[in-house]
């Protein structure tokens, strides 16, 4: 079973995505971009689902330090800020996708799917 791990800092945001995710993925948490930088270096991970807006080390500088040591490794921005600049900026930063929040249950298993079966 494919392994995402969930860089989010809210906690009923994460919930959210534990019940998008459970029936057909392991996940696992990061509570800041720091903290998810470390774990993607423990390995296991297939995809990265990333709040752009956490504590510590925000997303975006998180998606350029794991791009920079696994640019294979699939990372997808989730952030309640849908204007355009905020997606240029994250695919910028290296995300190989975009998603709003809220999060829509079948767009996200789409993306997640697309982009883990590469």
């Amino acid at each position: 079973m494919k392994r995402i791990l969930v860089a989010e800092d809210n906690d009923s945001n994460f919930t959210l995505m534990t019940y998008i995710l459970k029936k057909n993925y392991e996940y696992v948490r990061a509570v800041n971009g720091l903290e998810a930088v470390e774990r993607v270096e423990q390995g296991d991970i297939d995809l990265v689902l990333m709040d752009l807006k956490m504590p510590v080390m925000d997303g975006l500088e998180a998606t350029k330090q794991i791009k920079a040591k696994h640019p294979e490794l699939p990372i997808v921005a989730l952030t309640a800020n849908a204007f355009d600049s905020d997606r240029a900026q994250a695919l910028e930063a290296g995300c190989d996708d975009f998603l709003s929040k809220p999060v829509n249950r079948d767009h996200c298993m789409s993306v997640i799917e697309r982009l883990t079966s590469k």
